[in-house]
């Protein structure tokens, strides 16, 4: 059988596609948004609600399941809070407390297991005391945290995300590891094959979602100046943005705005605003446009299959706050790993923070993890 989950602040359903791939039957999805919740219908299952979590009880959750116990409840609470472009984001913003909701939730329906995704921030300073309150509601879980990135699980993507994955203590003592993929990719790998989008900004014949976003004659003058890997810096004076002359580029000043993706780099960390090349780098390598819905679905992972629902601006959103299904995969199989029992290290293994096994002993009767504790690292390390 496989292991049950519910997935709260579930979106388009990126982390729960992942999910599922890793082995999990997902019996209930959750989200407020919408046109979130039509793409997820209309790609993955009926089983998704549009429900605000704030009014969800452990115990009703499930009694509507009809199930004694979850085997896992997943989620990303909203992570506009903790951005990083804005001093203080972290402070008063009332989506911090949808945290606190997901723990709750957590506690109340008291799964084996848990897993949460958010920003790298979110894991650092900024997001310490809702960790600290996470921890100290779920004293029933040993909490592990990841510092993770995309590109390390298979995808053309700089993105770097914070996740905890919480074991209840009277199920297993084994660590859970994420195993890492053995194949770099780059933005040629992820979106090379796919045809221009039509010039009249309808969506292509045969791939959803790849539209053309519109630009201005300006703007599409100035792009046409910005070589693989340059920015804004690199259009003619006369033509560039008043703010950005006099700005000296070697000491910042924004050098990804009208930036250009290159074939066999990474892409920046894909946003609610990736289909503009005025929001960062966002340009594609050869034509003078911008990256497309359907590229950036595709940097974080999704398949062509996967259509997305409701306006430009509604389907940017679901793409950008999405979580890569390949890294939802990777942590599934690391929660199912420990569930079932299995302690020895994947291929590949990324070891949560303060954690890194010597030595894994596998008698018959007996399966023995000998672990060292290490100071926290903040960069991702590979093991062979």
């Amino acid at each position: 059988m496989k292991l049950t989950c519910v997935e709260t602040f579930a979106g388009a359903g990126g982390m729960s596609l992942g999910l599922m791939k890793a082995g999990f039957d997902v019996l209930r999805a959750i989200d407020i948004d919408k046109w979130a919740v039509e793409t997820y219908r209309k790609n993955i299952a009926d089983h998704v609600l549009e429900q605000d979590v704030r009014v969800i009880r452990g115990a009703q959750l499930l009694n509507e399941l009809a199930i004694a116990e979850l085997d896992l409840v997943s989620g990303g609470p909203p992570c506009q809070g903790f951005s990083k472009q804005k001093k203080g984001a972290h402070l008063g913003d009332e989506r911090n407390s949808l945290v606190r909701e997901y723990g709750r939730l957590v506690k109340e329906a008291r799964p084996r297991a848990f897993l949460f995704e958010n920003v790298q921030i979110f894991g650092q300073k900024r997001g310490q005391e809702l960790i600290d309150y996470i921890t100290s509601i779920l004293t029933d879980y040993t909490v592990y945290k990841f510092f993770v990135s995309a590109s390390d699980f298979g995808l053309a993507q700089k993105r770097a995300r914070f996740m905890m994955i919480g074991i209840r203590k009277d199920v297993s003592n084994i660590v859970p590891v994420l195993s890492c993929s053995d194949k770099v990719i780059n933005v040629r790998d992820a979106i090379g094959d796919l045809p221009p989008p039509p010039e009249d900004y309808s969506e292509h014949p045969t791939v959803p979602n790849h539209i053309k976003c519109k630009i201005t004659p300006l703007n599409e003058q100035r792009f046409r100046h910005v070589p693989p890997g340059g920015g804004w810096a690199d259009i003619p004076e006369y033509l560039r943005l008043d703010c950005h002359n006099g700005v000296d580029a070697t000491k910042g000043g924004w050098p990804d705005v009208y930036g250009r993706l290159e074939w066999s780099g990474l892409a920046p960390t894909i946003t609610a605003g990736f289909d503009s090349f005025t929001r960062g780098r966002y340009g594609h390598p050869e034509q003078h446009r911008s990256l497309t819905l359907r590229e950036g679905a595709r940097l974080q992972g999704f398949p062509d299959s996967f259509r997305f629902y409701g306006t430009r601006h509604d389907v940017r959103l679901q793409i950008g706050n999405a979580v890569p299904p390949p890294l939802a995969e990777a942590a599934g199989k690391a929660i199912i790993r420990v569930l079932t029992g299995v302690s020895k290290a994947p291929k590949n293994p990324l070891w949560p923070e303060g954690h890194n096994v010597a030595e894994v002993v596998q008698l018959p009767t007996l399966r023995r993890r000998i672990s060292v504790s290490t100071p926290p690292q903040r960069k991702i390390r590979r093991t062979a």
